[in-house]
C-alpha cells in the first residue's frame, strides 16, 4: 500500500507539471510578429530605427515584421535607406497603412511598394509620389484643368509641362525606381508611375482594386490571419510560407539613439544648436576665463554640425549664415552700418537657402528665421550701446585715469617723498614742499612716478568775510 500511495503520488505531480509547463511550450512554439511603427515625417531617426528593428527581428527568428505607416513622407536618403533595409531584409515585412485616418503619401508610398505584402486599414489613403524640390512648381502635374463633368481637357488643351532639366531629372529618377519595386513585387506599375508624375492618390479600396496594395485589414490581427499561408520571397531568394495565424504580436520601441536622432535632425532645432554653439563662442572669447559659454557653445556647435550633415543642406547658405555671422560679429567691434547691414542680409538669405529640399516635417520655420535674426540684431545694438558709452564716459585705467585725483601725503622731502593714491602707495615728486597729511593733486604720471601739485581751492572758500 506505501508503495502503491507513492506511485500515486508521483503522478499526480508528473501531471501537474506537464500540464503548468504546457502553455508555455505553446507560446514557445508559436511564431513571432514584431511591430515597427513610422508615425510622422521619415528622416534620419526613422531609417536608424527600421534598421535596427529588422536587424532584431533577425536575431529573434521573427515570422514577420509589420511596419505600420502613418507618415507625410520625408527625405529621400532616409527612403531609400529604409527601403534597402526591407529589401535586404530576411524576415518578411508587411507594409499597413493603419490605423484608419492614416495616409502613406510620397516616401510612404515607395515603402509600401518596397515590402513584401503591402496591406491597408479601411479610411486610409496612399498616394501622391511627387518629388518637390525648392523654389520649382511639382514636376509633371497635368497642365489643363478638369471640365465641369470632372474629365481633363484633351492633350492639345493642355498647358506645356515644365521643362526644367533637374525637376525632369529627378522625375525620371523617381518614376524609375518605383516602377522597379511595383515591378519586384508584381503591383501595378502603371498607377505607381502616376502617383509620381500625377500626384494621384489612392483610396484603400481603390488600392486593393487596382493592385496596389495585396489586401485590406482592419486590425493587426485580421492582418495575421489574412496573410497566414501566403508565400513570399526574401533577400536570399527561397519561398517562404507565412504561419502567422496565432503568432504573438510584440512592439519594437524605437532605441535612445533613434529617440535622440528624432530630436536633433529637426531643421529648427539643428539651426538653434547651430546658433546657441556660435553665440556661446563669442561670449567665451568676449570673456575669457568664463568656462561655461565655452563648453556649452562647443557642445551645441557640434551636435549642430553632426544634425546639418545628416540632413540636405545647402553648403552655399550655410556658408552665407556663417558669414552672415562673422559680418556682423565684426560690425559689434567696428562699427560701420554698411557691414552691419550686410551681415543681416547674408544670414537671412544663408538661413532662407540652408536646406535643399522642404520635404514634409523637414522645414525651417520662417518665425525661427525671424527671431533668430532679431536676437542676432539685438546683440550687435547692445554692444555698439555698450561702446559707445564706453567711449563717452571717463577713463577708469592707465595714467590718463590718474591725472586729477586727489593724494595724501604720506612723507616729504624738498621736492620728493611718497602719496597715498588709488588704494596704492605711490613715489611723488613736485615743485612745491608739502606736509604730511597734507592733500595734492596728481598732475601726471611719468615712470612709476606721480607728479603732484597743490590741491586747488574750492570755489567760495579762502575769502574774507
Amino acid at each position: 500500500m506505501q508503495t502503491l500511495k507513492a506511485a500515486l503520488v508521483a503522478a499526480i505531480a508528473f501531471v501537474a507539471l506537464v500540464v503548468s509547463l504546457l502553455p508555455g511550450l505553446a507560446e514557445e512554439n508559436r511564431s513571432l510578429a514584431l511591430t515597427i511603427s513610422l508615425d510622422g515625417a521619415i528622416g534620419p531617426a526613422s531609417a536608424s530605427y527600421v534598421k535596427d528593428a529588422l536587424v532584431k527581428a533577425g536575431e529573434r527568428r521573427a515570422e514577420i515584421v509589420i511596419l505600420r505607416l502613418n507618415t507625410p513622407g520625408g527625405l529621400t536618403t532616409s527612403m531609400r535607406e529604409i527601403i534597402s533595409d526591407v529589401l535586404a531584409s530576411p524576415v518578411p515585412v508587411v507594409g499597413y497603412v493603419a490605423p484608419s485616418g492614416a495616409h502613406a503619401a510620397s516616401a510612404g508610398t515607395y515603402i509600401l511598394y518596397a515590402t513584401h505584402i503591402a496591406a491597408m486599414a479601411p479610411g486610409t489613403n496612399i498616394g501622391a509620389a511627387t518629388p518637390v524640390q525648392i523654389g520649382g512648381p511639382i514636376p509633371g502635374l497635368p497642365g489643363g484643368t478638369p471640365d465641369k463633368d470632372g474629365k481633363d481637357k484633351k492633350d492639345g488643351d493642355r498647358q506645356p509641362e515644365p521643362k526644367d532639366a533637374m525637376i525632369a531629372k529627378a522625375t525620371n529618377d523617381a518614376v524609375a525606381f518605383i516602377r522597379s519595386l511595383a515591378e519586384l513585387r508584381s503591383r501595378n506599375a502603371d498607377w505607381a508611375e502616376k502617383a509620381v508624375r500625377e500626384a494621384a492618390t489612392l483610396s484603400a479600396n481603390g488600392a486593393l482594386e487596382t493592385n496596389v496594395i495585396d489586401l485590406i485589414a482592419r486590425d493587426p490581427a485580421e492582418l495575421l490571419r489574412k496573410v497566414d499561408g501566403r508565400v513570399v520571397e526574401v533577400a536570399s531568394g527561397k519561398a517562404q510560407r507565412l504561419a502567422t495565424k496565432d503568432a504573438v504580436v510584440e512592439t519594437i520601441d524605437p532605441g535612445w539613439i533613434s529617440r535622440f536622432l528624432a530630436v536633433i535632425t529637426d531643421p529648427n532645432v539643428a539651426f538653434i544648436l547651430l546658433m546657441v554653439g556660435i553665440y556661446g563662442l563669442i561670449f567665451e572669447f568676449m570673456s575669457p576665463g568664463a568656462i561655461a559659454p565655452g563648453v556649452v557653445g562647443t557642445i551645441c556647435l557640434l551636435l549642430g554640425l553632426y544634425a546639418l550633415n545628416l540632413l540636405p543642406i545647402n553648403y552655399a547658405g550655410l556658408a552665407l549664415t556663417l558669414v552672415g555671422i562673422a559680418l556682423l560679429a565684426f560690425e559689434a567691434f567696428n562699427p560701420t552700418v554698411v557691414i552691419g547691414l550686410g551681415g543681416v542680409i547674408a544670414f537671412v538669405l544663408g538661413a532662407v537657402m540652408l536646406f535643399r529640399v522642404e520635404a514634409p516635417g523637414y522645414r525651417l520655420s520662417w518665425w525661427l528665421i525671424a527671431v533668430v535674426t532679431a536676437t542676432l540684431i539685438g546683440f550687435v545694438v547692445v554692444v555698439l550701446g555698450s561702446l559707445q558709452r564706453a567711449r563717452r564716459g571717463p577713463v577708469r585705467v592707465g595714467a590718463q585715469a590718474m591725472r586729477g585725483l586727489s593724494a595724501e601725503v604720506l612723507d616729504w622731502s624738498e621736492n620728493e617723498g611718497h602719496v597715498f593714491a588709488h588704494g596704492e602707495r605711490w613715489q611723488a615728486r613736485g615743485a612745491e614742499t608739502f606736509k604730511p597729511g597734507e592733500m595734492v593733486e596728481i598732475a601726471n604720471i611719468v615712470d612709476l612716478t606721480l607728479v603732484v601739485r597743490r590741491a586747488p581751492v574750492p570755489s567760495g572758500e579762502g575769502g574774507t568775510s
